[in-house]
């Protein structure tokens, strides 16, 4: 089984810390429906692995998106690529897009669940992020998803300049009221070519510094640990039954397929694709049948490497039995050897064959995946 990922490249206004690909011409986001669903049309055998299990609509701002285009999207799916019974199709939404009537739309499109980025409840993050909503349309866009969606999820940023673990618990206490059943909570990074980090460069902000940052995450993990949460993946929490399918593939490496510009595409074996990440080449590619996107053939090594990284960051862990059947004897030994000084030190441990990250290390568990990277051969 497989995802489907539909960016739709489009925003009111740019957030500071965002790098991900869009535009603020919104003159031409009504055309990108049509030319999303030519790309699905022309691309849909990448996917081998269909029926698919999610269907994600990520951006950009998909929530400047109008439901009938949306659900043309969604059917168009379902004949080309079959769904399973229990699909999740999830939008990713902007609270000051958020309307009752939007809602009902996207029921009547065949969303089941809903994303909400409200990112902070605090007027003076909100502002420092150059987000177009405010608080008080974060709390009305959140009452209102949560009744019309049992499935919902919000998105908040910790580790913002002037914060304080106070103002992070008060965050968390607010969301809390609302008892929503999934949480992705990231820390503020700062991304190259962003006006986040103009201003930081600048000196005009300054970052929290990391062992603050680290602090926040660690009341996180226990504040929600306490409410119920399992934390499945680094920054994912979800009630029991509540994980987000899409993001649980993604780390679990499943097939999916991206369509838009900039989206990305993985087969589940060796082959990555992403298409170009300019609106106007890639509506120029469309309307000539040679979508512009760059290929690559990963080695061994990288899918090991990528193998340790996304497991380590999630409860599944890294299994040494499937890393023996999957890679073979070397690439076995050599995750046996890595891990003893991290086992010694206890940021690692075994549990039966599953290796996991301790609860101490968490915050450092990139830094400990690219530890036991493989680095000095190719196959």
């Amino acid at each position: 089984m497989a995802g489907l990922y539909v960016h739709f490249p489009f925003c009111k206004q740019a957030c500071h810390y965002c790098n991900f690909h869009f535009s603020t011409q919104l003159k031409k986001a009504p055309d990108f429906p049509i030319l999303l669903e030519e790309e699905l049309e022309s691309r849909y055998t990448f996917l081998e692995a269909a029926p698919l299990e999610s269907i994600y609509f990520g951006g950009g701002s998909p929530s400047l998106m109008n439901p009938s285009d949306i659900q043309r999207l969604i059917q168009k799916a379902k004949e080309l690529l079959g769904t399973i019974p229990q699909v999740e199709i999830t939008i990713e939404l902007n609270p000051d897009d958020v309307t009752i009537p939007y809602l009902e739309g996207l029921q009547q499109a065949g969303i089941n669940r809903v994303s909400l980025g409200i990112q902070s409840f605090w007027e003076s993050d909100l502002q420092l992020m150059n987000r177009a909503h405010n608080r008080e349309q974060a709390l009305t866009a959140l009452s209102q998803c949560k009744e019309h969606f049992d499935n919902v999820s919000v998105d908040l940023i910790y580790g913002m300049p002037g914060s304080s673990l106070r103002k992070w618990q008060e965050n968390l206490e607010v969301l809390a009221s609302f008892e929503v059943p999934h949480l992705a909570a990231y820390a503020l990074t700062v991304e190259p070519n962003t006006a986040l980090a103009h201003q930081v460069k600048k000196d005009q902000i300054e970052l929290l510094p990391e062992e603050e940052v680290a602090q926040q995450y660690e009341w996180l993990v226990d504040d929600m640990t306490k409410q119920g949460f399992v934390n499945y993946e680094f920054s994912n929490f979800g009630q029991p039954g509540s994980f987000s399918v899409n993001n649980s593939n993604y780390w679990k490496r499943k097939p999916y397929l991206g369509i838009g510009p900039g989206a990305h595409s993985y087969d589940g074996r060796l082959h990555r694709n992403w298409n170009v990440s300019n609106n106007v080449l890639y509506q120029k590619g469309i309307a000539s049948g040679q979508l512009a996107n760059t290929s690559e053939i990963l080695t061994q090594k990288d899918v090991f490497n990528e193998t340790i990284m996304t497991g380590l960051r999630t409860r599944w862990g890294v299994n040494r039995v499937a890393i023996q059947e999957q890679f073979g004897a070397v690439y076995a030994r050599h995750l046996e050897t890595q891990v003893e000084e991290h086992l010694i030190q206890k940021n690692l441990f075994w549990d039966g064959d599953t290796l996991l990250v301790s609860r101490q290390a968490r915050f450092l568990t990139d830094g400990i995946a690219a530890d036991l990277f493989l680095v000095n051969f190719d196959s």
